[in-house]
């Protein structure tokens, strides 16, 4: 029997992403067990920056919930990732995961390709912000095959359901995952699929989701995009990974080959500027018999 997870980067409990992922897993056709994972109930702190994730075989050095999340989805047989908007933006819990990124690492073989759908939910139709880019860079950058990524709307809990078209949608999303893809509408990079992109001059564009870049131009009033690979990519192929893994660890060597540089630098920033810090309550002093 096939093994699920649900991901929500939402806090509501029975909210719009919960429903629309419980939703999924009851129009989808293949026997399975649903297992749901909600990243704010995770303690996941912030990333260090020390790269040790990539060198100890225990994976990062921090003490948290990470791990737990880890192996969540590499026991999973498929995702389906839920994210709502705050602000424009995709819910925080999802960039706390990512900036943790590099620990995936050591478990790319087992991540590597996982059948997934993500939902990107907003209250207001066009206030969806860059949630949606959130959710395709981060079901790439988990390295997963990518069968549909959209966007839905409902403000309320619940009224993700009331649209007939949503539905429709949600139904759509569970005939896809373990089946064939979604296809693809629009204008969309010819590497990674990703339908956003940064325009930079009058001829030259940029795909937000793979971050390779090219020429654009019209042909039949529709935009093409000339988008090619900068021989240094992330999540394209498995080789990919495993080359930018071996870049991210070189770092240790380019280090120790700079360090003296490095160190003279830094430390002529010492002592610029004034840290504000954050108040913390004074441990109180227990009174004692006497």
């Amino acid at each position: 029997m096939k093994k699920l997870l649900g991901i929500l980067a939402s806090p509501r409990k029975l909210g719009n992403s919960e429903i629309a992922v419980k939703e999924i897993s009851r129009l989808l056709p293949e026997p399975h067990e649903l297992s749901l994972l909600r990243l704010s109930d995770f303690d996941i702190k912030p990333c260090l920056g020390c790269y040790q994730c990539l060198f100890r075989p225990e994976g990062c050095v921090l003490k948290d919930d990470f791990a737990i999340v880890a192996e969540a989805l590499a026991a999973a047989d498929a995702w389906i990732l839920a994210v709502p908007t705050y602000v424009l933006g995709a819910n925080a819990s999802l960039k706390r995961l990512l900036d943790r990124g590099l620990g995936f690492y050591h478990r790319g073989r087992e991540l590597w390709k996982k059948p997934a759908v993500g939902i990107a939910i907003a209250g207001m139709e066009g206030k969806e912000g860059h949630t949606k880019l959130e959710v395709d860079s981060a079901l790439r950058l988990l390295m997963a095959e990518v069968k549909a990524s959209v966007i839905l709307y409902g403000a309320l809990p619940g009224e993700v359901l009331i649209p007939q078209e949503n539905r429709g949608t949600l139904a759509r999303l569970a005939a896809a995952l373990f089946g064939e893809p979604i296809p693809e509408a629009g204008p969309r990079c010819p590497m990674c699929g990703g339908d956003t992109f940064r325009f930079m001059d009058e001829r030259t564009v940029r795909c937000m989701v793979c971050s390779n870049a090219g020429t654009f131009s019209f042909s039949g009033g529709k935009p093409v995009f000339g988008i090619e690979s900068s021989g240094h990519d992330l999540f394209l192929t498995e080789a990919d990974a495993v080359t930018h893994k071996a870049w991210l660890a070189s770092m240790k060597e380019r280090f120790i080959a700079h360090k003296d540089e490095i160190k003279a630098i830094t430390r002529g920033f010492r002592g610029t500027g004034a840290w504000i810090r954050p108040r913390r309550p004074e441990t109180p002093i227990e009174e004692t018999e006497g």
